[in-house]
């Protein structure tokens, strides 16, 4: 038997997640058995949870969360058997836009994923920071590296505090980028400092338009974008000719009225990023550039902080406050460390 954090319902943290005892994952063909060390939680688990967008249950019990790490048990029918005792991370454990997905994810002591789903983690990553890598650094990924190369490019990352915004600015300078990054706030200012040299903007002090205007000749080729609603007439405003904007969330408004004819004399375009559904390639291009990145250093996630198994419904409540670095939930390290 294994604990699991489990809901049957949408709705607020504390009054539908609740912990019980279940019987082991059974392995498929293709899968791996994997003993969590830590579960990452992104914004995407807390909207499913919450029921955001009149989002429906695709399943009649949930174990929450897509993102964890920690150390292969065992293998199931056409897996390499030497891949038991490999410390992993893990993506699309539970859940993914657009479909139903998979019913049970890393908030609990074992999970079941294909083995594909599980890559190795360098041994200079810690399991908590394994954890926060799906969603956030394969969105940053995507967002930054889908329509070619930008090296020399200058690139404006919106909400670059942020999990995502903060894996765009450490790639995004591992590709020798000139990164222009706005916060909402004095700590966000410092936390992407510490990330390297950037041009800072805090959108609530500052102009966003006027500062990139002084900073550039003619605008940003990239912008990577929080919000796209919320920031539509700066990004126009912000964008070079032929620019690209690689929007991957629009929370304040899912209905978005777009200025077509501005965008279009621009030649701009508009690339909707869902870090659930890449392609193969992409996915395969992602995870080999980010085990690159960790191994050199040049890719760490920001750790905000971490909870145990039973206070899972606070770490849903810090996520949806969107305070400041990743939040996690830890089990003891099946490796000991």
């Amino acid at each position: 038997m294994m604990q699991a954090a489990t809901y049957t319902r949408t709705g607020p943290a504390a009054e539908v997640l609740r912990l019980e005892q279940m019987p082991l994952p059974t392995l498929n063909t293709g899968e791996v058995l994997v003993r969590i060390a830590a579960s990452g939680i992104n914004p995407a688990d807390v909207k499913r949870r919450a029921g955001w967008n009149g989002a429906k249950m695709q399943h009649a019990k949930v174990i929450p969360h897509c993102d964890g790490a920690g150390v292969i048990e065992s293998v199931g029918d056409g897996v390499d058997p030497d891949r038991v005792g490999q410390r992993v991370w893990m993506w699309n454990a539970q859940g993914g836009y657009g479909e139903a997905g998979r019913a049970f994810g890393t908030a609990a002591e074992f999970v079941a994923v294909p083995s594909d789903q599980a890559v190795a983690l360098p041994g200079n990553i810690s399991f908590e920071e394994g954890a926060c890598l799906g969603v956030p650094a394969q969105t940053a990924w995507l967002a930054l590296m889908a329509d070619g190369p930008i090296e020399g490019q200058t690139i404006l990352i919106q909400g670059a505090a942020g999990a995502v915004g903060q894996c765009c600015v450490q790639i995004a300078r591992a590709k020798r980028v000139n990164v222009v990054a706005t916060v909402s706030h004095y700590e966000g200012a410092e936390a992407v400092a510490a990330l390297g040299d950037a041009t800072i903007i805090n959108r609530h002090t500052q102009d966003v338009v006027q500062t990139i205007a002084a900073a550039t000749q003619g605008g940003v080729q990239r912008i990577i974008e929080v919000d796209l609603a919320a920031n539509l007439e700066t990004d126009l405003s912000c964008l070079a000719p032929h620019g690209i904007i690689a929007s991957y969330s629009c929370s304040s408004n899912p209905l978005p009225t777009l200025p077509y004819y501005e965008f279009a004399n621009l030649g701009a375009t508009i690339r909707f990023v869902q870090g659930f559904r890449p392609t193969p390639h992409q996915r395969h291009a992602a995870e080999t550039e980010i085990t690159e990145l960790l191994k050199s250093g040049q890719l760490r996630p920001s750790i905000g902080a971490t909870y145990p198994l039973d206070d899972i419904a606070s770490a849903h409540d810090r996520v949806q406050r969107g305070e400041l670095g990743q939040t996690v939930l830890t089990f003891s390290s099946p490796d000991g460390r």
